[in-house]
């Protein structure tokens, strides 16, 4: 594909885009559950997807929502603000193709893959290592095509040889 092509990033931005989505869902959640039983509501929300508790997964997930107090809750929706804003600027920014959206998206992008990676090492998961794959590629990608659109401004902006 070519580099100057949009699709590629307006691709990219509806990727930022729906993690933004996600993470203003996730901070939200939280907000909600800080005054409500986690237990509870994660045990409802179990059953009305016809999940049964027993399950390695859903115990689990049952045991994390016990240990979640009206703090951790304010920290992780704070955070997922927080990084949804990020998105949003990328995505926004990547969509109308601007330049300084894609350094943007590369510095906040590579800043974050030391720590995927350290995730992907204590606990491996396909989905982390799908991410990060994306996340490298997306980073490449715009490199490359900031480095053709350098190469493409040195090139006409030379003056004529007489």
């Amino acid at each position: 594909m070519n580099p100057t092509d949009p699709r590629l990033i307006r691709l990219i931005a509806l990727f930022k885009l729906l993690k933004a989505v996600f993470l203003i869902a996730v901070g939200v959640g939280a907000l909600k559950l800080i005054h409500a039983d986690a237990t509870n509501v994660v045990e409802d929300w179990a059953a009305r997807l016809g999940l049964g508790p027993g399950s390695r997964y859903v115990g689990r997930f049952i045991l994390e929502a016990a240990s979640l107090t009206p703090n951790k809750l304010k920290d992780l929706a704070v955070g997922s603000f927080i990084y949804a804003g990020l998105f949003l600027t990328e995505g926004i920014g990547l969509w109308l193709v601007k330049r300084w959206a894609e350094w943007f998206t590369v510095i906040i992008t590579s800043s974050l893959v030391p720590v995927e990676v350290y995730e992907i090492y204590r606990h491996p998961t396909a989905i982390k290592v799908l991410v990060l794959i994306i996340n490298v590629a997306v980073v490449g990608f715009l490199l490359y095509r900031l480095r053709s659109e350098r190469s493409n401004v040195r090139l006409t902006s030379r003056p004529l040889a007489r």
